[in-house]
């Protein structure tokens, strides 16, 4: 689940056209992260697409944990 628009189709369906035309696409931002991504994906992943802080219990979780760490100092 994420409520993030661009993670889903980036992953899902953008995904297979960067690799295909071997990433040469200036406007892909996080190259690595997206490879690293693309490797840890398992046969009948599902990626489902939520709205952000409509309730979704793992979703809220993950937000509540993202806020806590970038309020971190380095």
């Amino acid at each position: 689940y994420s409520d993030s628009q661009y993670v889903v189709k980036g992953i899902t369906q953008w995904i297979h056209g960067w690799m295909k035309r071997d990433w040469r696409n200036n406007t892909i931002k996080n190259k690595d992260l997206w490879v690293k991504l693309h490797g840890l994906l398992l046969p009948g992943l599902e990626w489902i697409w939520v709205k952000g802080h409509s309730g979704v219990k793992g979703n809220e979780m993950a937000d509540q944990l993202a806020f806590k760490a970038a309020r971190k100092k380095p």
